[in-house]
């Protein structure tokens, strides 16, 4: 064609385009920008489905906040529901807040979901067992391990999730959602952000002084705003780290030494030759949601302890544990800080294990316990039982608690493994009461209390199913303690004076108040949950050793003592002394007998 048509210069395509390709650009921006405003705008606006999602939440969510609000005397009538009314419109304002900063694009979708099942597994457990949700009940949860959750798995739990979580989730997942730019994602987060504040403020402030209230005398009302709750007790558990000082353990007691009592008081005028020839052996049991309620050493009319009656033990009556829950309670009474100290600290610091191991005491851990020993047992020699398939004791990936004499025999006698001439201390961790499946905690042959729940659904049985599996459970405990004082007792046979201590963690609820297992608030927390066992036992041997007045102890029973006993009175008891001992907080200190009486 040449450039007869059209002028041959450079940019020919560019300066004087074709006549079709106008157009064609024209028609193919006309849809580009049609299908642009078509995806903007159908879907729901993100902002939309927060506050959608936020009222869901403040509503059905928070059931078990509702259902305890209607049984408070104080909320009834219309003032009450104009309070409920109030409180669910700061929920809903303070979850369209948290949603307006983290629920962002493609964000929107997975953050809402979470929200969503995190409330659907919170309500459930709050539902079912009455428990509230806050740090010591989150941290129960992220340790809880796999035999735990099976124990906590049933038809409602998954009825719950499904229909509460899982099919508003799948909902929420098939929704379009309107795609904004980052400028109108901002704009449309940073109003609902300031609104969402300004609407709780606003009915926070005109109902304050009832609601202050409120929350004062029924501290418990927090802990279940869901799932709020939740993720808060997430965000403590994730800042303790940041709350202490970085850096190894703080030494306990580096002076500790072994000083036997019975050599120091040979060696003094007129007293009697030594005749023992082996240093001490003393086993501390580990109890598992006992409750010193139930046991009938301590007046429970049921007869929970026939063996352990039959024997020279001392059960102490009045004694508070550190905490609630495994994973509070155990680091607490092993430490030489106290239940006040422990909570406040700003640095970790050694136990009694460490101490023991200081002044040259063996420590062996045996462990039957799922959740482990959560970090007390670290720096000492442990045996767990989690693989064993000894029978008849263990079967389906647990083992009643008689696995551990097996485990402690085989410890104690292989060869090499322990010097007689050096003290010994056993600890046994038990899996004892271990809810909510309590009917597993026991044999066929040591459940003398019938009919027994045999659900891990403790909605399914009545109370008195519940108790009787529970009181099975610690049917079981005592034959466990008997038996190990029997085998302790032939050691002693052989010259080697030999001890028992058992105290339990924390206790338990059996639906008092229709509160179940375990957790509360210290603060908010039944006694049932707080006052746990303590149990003493002693070869005559031992007892002529450490020079103690077992009628003393007996007169003491009733003396209130607490968690913060254990470090100084196994320490002495061991004749360890050390700095850290503070002779007030030892159980035996008042028993022992002077040299000359």
């Amino acid at each position: 064609m040449g450039c007869k048509r059209y002028p041959c210069r450079l940019g020919t395509l560019e300066n004087d385009p074709p006549m079709f390709l106008p157009s064609l650009r024209s028609r193919l921006s006309a849809r580009s920008a049609h299908r642009l405003a078509s995806s903007s705008a159908s879907g729901w606006h993100p902002v939309s489905l927060i506050v959608l999602t936020s009222v869901f939440l403040a509503t059905v969510g928070n059931i078990a906040l509702w259902k305890q609000w209607q049984v408070l005397p104080e909320l009834a009538g219309m003032s009450g529901f104009f309070l409920a009314l109030g409180t669910a419109v700061v929920i809903a304002s303070l979850t369209a807040l948290a949603l307006a900063v983290f629920a962002w694009r493609s964000f929107i979708k997975p953050v809402l979901l979470l929200f969503v099942l995190a409330a659907a597994a919170g309500l459930y457990f709050m539902l079912s067992y009455n428990v509230v949700i806050d740090k010591t009940m989150m941290l129960n949860v992220l340790l809880t391990d796999k035999r735990e959750v099976i124990d906590l798995l049933n038809v409602r739990m998954v009825v719950t999730l499904l229909v509460l979580g899982i099919v508003p989730g799948i909902w929420l997942w098939r929704q379009p959602v309107r795609k904004l730019t980052w400028l109108q994602t901002f704009t449309s987060h940073t109003i609902l952000f300031v609104l969402s504040f300004a609407l709780g403020a606003g009915a926070l402030f005109a109902m304050y002084r009832d609601f202050s209230s409120l929350m004062r005398n029924h501290t418990q009302l927090r802990y279940l705003i869901n799932p709020l709750n939740s993720f808060y007790a997430l965000g403590r558990i994730a800042a303790t780290p940041f709350e202490m000082q970085a850096g190894p353990l703080i030494p306990v007691a580096q002076d500790a030494h072994w000083n036997p009592r019975h050599l120091r008081q040979t060696n003094m005028p007129g007293a009697p030759a030594n005749t023992t020839t082996k240093a001490p052996l003393v086993v501390l049991v580990v109890g598992e949601t006992a409750r010193a309620a139930n046991f009938s050493l301590n007046g429970y009319t049921r007869p929970t302890n026939p063996m352990l009656q039959a024997l020279p033990v001392i059960s102490q009556q009045a004694v508070s544990s550190c905490g609630t829950s495994t994973a509070t309670s155990l680091p607490c009474m092993f430490s030489s800080l106290g239940k006040e100290g422990f909570e406040s600290r700003k640095q970790n610091y050694e136990n009694m294990l460490d101490v023991m191991q200081h002044a040259d005491v063996q420590v062996r851990w045996i462990d039957n316990q799922p959740g482990g020993c959560k970090g007390v047992c670290d720096r000492v020699p442990t045996i767990s039982t989690a693989a064993s398939t000894l029978a008849p004791f263990c079967k389906e990936g647990e083992c009643l608690d008689e696995v551990m004499l097996q485990a402690m025999d085989e410890a104690l006698t292989a060869k090499n493994a322990i010097d007689p001439q050096k003290p010994t201390l056993v600890v046994m961790h038990q899996m004892g009461s271990h809810g909510p499946a309590y009917f597993k905690r026991s044999p066929a042959d040591a459940k003398p209390f019938q009919p027994e729940c045999q659900s891990n659904t403790l909605q399914d049985c009545d109370s008195a199913q519940i108790v009787n599996a529970y009181d099975n459970s610690l049917v079981y405990t005592d034959r466990f303690l008997a038996q190990t004082i029997a085998w302790l007792n032939q050691r002693a046979q052989t010259g080697q004076p030999t001890a028992l201590v058992y105290v339990s963690d924390h206790g338990e609820s059996l639906g008092e108040n229709n509160l179940y297992l375990h957790g509360l608030p210290y603060s908010i927390a039944p006694d049932v949950q707080k006052q746990v066992p303590w149990i003493s036992w002693s070869s005559p041997s031992f007892l002529k050793d450490e020079a103690i007045n077992s009628d003393c102890l007996r007169q003491q029973q009733s003396r209130p003592i607490s968690h913060d006993y254990l470090f100084h009175s196994m320490l002495n008891l061991l004749d360890v002394e050390n700095s850290a001992y503070r002779p007030e907080l030892d159980l035996y200190a008042a028993c022992r007998k002077t040299p000359n009486s």
